[in-house]
């Protein structure tokens, strides 16, 4: 599997060959991620637990939806890229409150938001 410093590179790379960099300023890359993740959402719209089992398990439609994710993935990966937010740092980092904004006695099993626990 490829580092995510090794798919930003080639993301980039990709981009750059396209001249698509003047299209991806932080505010359209951010606007970007949402318009993915509503197309992702879309595919679950209004079913079931039951209807979205069937749905991940076809592979057209499983396909379909990774696309989706990947779309997700590549455009924040970029937005990261651009302001210079390491990936990894920021992921360990946000970790790192959530152990302490949801500790393990407290939240497992509980959806109560960390102000709430």
């Amino acid at each position: 599997m490829a580092q995510i410093a090794d798919l930003i590179r080639e993301i980039v790379k990709f981009r750059d060959a396209r001249d698509w960099k003047q299209f991806h300023l932080p505010n359209h890359l951010a606007s970007a991620i949402s318009i993915e993740a509503a197309e992702l959402q879309e595919h679950f719209l209004w079913k079931s637990p039951t209807e979205v089992q069937s749905l991940v398990a076809q592979p057209q439609k499983r396909a379909a939806i990774a696309e989706e994710v990947a779309d997700i993935l590549i455009f924040t990966l970029l937005l990261a890229h651009e302001l210079g937010i390491n990936p990894d740092e920021a992921i360990q980092g946000k970790l790192k409150k959530n152990a302490a904004n949801y500790p393990i006695d407290k939240a497992r099993g509980s959806s109560t938001k960390y102000t709430e626990l």
